[in-house]
This record gives structure tokens, C-alpha cells and sequence, in this order.
């Protein structure tokens, strides 16, 4: 059991150190990912950024994930083609749904990172980070939209996920690093003895923290 998220995130970062010297870059999936990820972005000195995703529930099954919206240049939507087709979802319901997700996701990256541009993962290793996966549907939206920007690899890295995710995102993911793999998994919050939810003000400080220590940031006098 991990104490809380910041626990979580600094046993992650031990297990992820012999990516530091690729240079790696780090994607958040908020908000529970968000301090996990600060944690493991502050030990291997590598830029943060988030990867927002937003489900498209079923018509009156909001719960039922039909679609994911994934942010980036250019946003992409992901579908469930298997659910889409069982419950006759329209292009229709799902064009006016993106739509709303999309105001959303520019909402939260406003708010969270303040204009800040995103980064380039074009050429380089990038490491999604959540704080536990269960079913992975929002892990393989973020991983097929981040594949588009043409990555080198992508590495998914979590504390916790079930043994039968962990194996599917194998198969969709370039590597998967994950500290607990229990074959009875229950709930995340399971793992954690503090797994209080993150407010958006606590994501948008975060983000606001700067990675380097600042006697690393000083340029010194000419």
C-alpha cells in the first residue's frame, strides 16, 4: 500500500531512473496522475506536461464509455466501435458530444497550464502516467493520441493496475512499468492509505512547481 500519491510517485520514479538519460518526456492523465507524475518528472529532470482525455458515455448509460477525446494539435477521437455498434450510437450523438469534450479539455488546459505550449514528444521516449489503471480505456485513448505525434516510444507507468490490463497495454504500448499487479484488484483506492481527490486548483499549483531545484537553475555571473 502506497501512503498517498506523492509515496506513490517517488517509488515510481525509482523504477523508471534508467530512462533519464533518453531525456524523456512526461504526460499527466489529471488529476490523479498529476503528482505522481510532478514526483517522477522532478527525479529523472524531464519536462511534464498533461494528456487530457474525456469519455463520451452512452445514450443513458453515461457511466458506458462509447468514445474518449484525447487532446493535442491535433485532437483525436478515439471509439469503441464494439459498443458504438451494439447500442446504435449515431455520428450524430457522437459529433455534438466531441464537441462539448473538446470545450472542456481547452477549458481544463487553460486553467491548469495557463497557456503554457505543449510539448514535443516527436523523437523521444514519453512516459503517460496515471495513478492506477483498471480497464486502461483512458490509457490507450492517451496512448493512441500521443502515437500520433510520433513519439520513439511510448512508456505507460503506473503503481497499480490488474494482471490482465497490465497484459493488454503490453501489447499496445512500447513498455508498461507498474510497481503492484494484484490478480484481485478492486478499486484503486485500495492501494493508496490517503487517496483524497485532487481539486483543480491543486493540479494547476502543481503544474505551476518548477522541476528543477533552483540552485540547479541558476546561471552563474559571467
Amino acid at each position: 500500500m502506497f501512503r498517498n500519491r506523492e509515496d506513490a510517485g517517488r517509488q515510481l520514479a525509482s523504477a523508471l531512473m534508467r530512462f533519464k538519460n533518453e531525456q524523456p518526456c512526461i504526460l499527466a492523465l489529471p488529476r490523479g496522475g498529476v503528482p505522481i507524475a510532478f514526483e517522477v518528472a522532478k527525479a529523472l529532470q524531464a519536462p511534464l506536461d498533461l494528456v487530457l482525455v474525456r469519455k463520451i458515455g452512452a445514450p443513458d448509460q453515461p457511466e458506458l464509455a462509447v468514445a474518449a477525446v484525447v487532446d493535442g494539435k491535433r485532437p483525436e477521437l478515439v471509439l469503441n466501435r464494439r459498443i458504438a455498434n451494439a447500442l446504435g450510437v449515431s455520428d450524430e450523438y457522437l459529433a455534438v458530444h466531441e464537441s462539448l469534450e473538446l470545450m472542456e479539455i481547452e477549458r481544463r488546459r487553460r486553467l491548469y497550464l495557463a497557456g503554457r505550449d505543449r510539448l514535443n514528444v516527436e523523437g523521444k521516449t514519453a512516459i503517460i502516467i496515471d495513478d492506477g489503471i483498471a480497464t486502461g480505456a483512458t490509457v490507450r485513448a492517451a496512448i493512441y493520441a500521443t502515437r500520433r505525434a510520433h513519439p520513439k516510444r511510448i512508456v505507460i507507468a503506473t503503481p497499480v493496475a490488474p494482471i490482465d490490463t497490465v497484459a493488454a497495454l503490453r501489447k499496445e504500448a512500447d513498455e508498461v512499468v507498474v510497481l503492484e499487479e494484484p490478480e484481485y484488484f478492486g478499486a484503486i483506492g485500495y492501494y493508496y492509505q490517503d487517496f483524497s481527490q485532487l481539486t483543480d486548483d491543486q493540479v494547476r499549483e502543481i503544474m505551476a512547481r518548477p522541476i528543477m531545484p533552483l540552485r540547479d537553475r541558476i546561471v552563474p555571473a559571467l
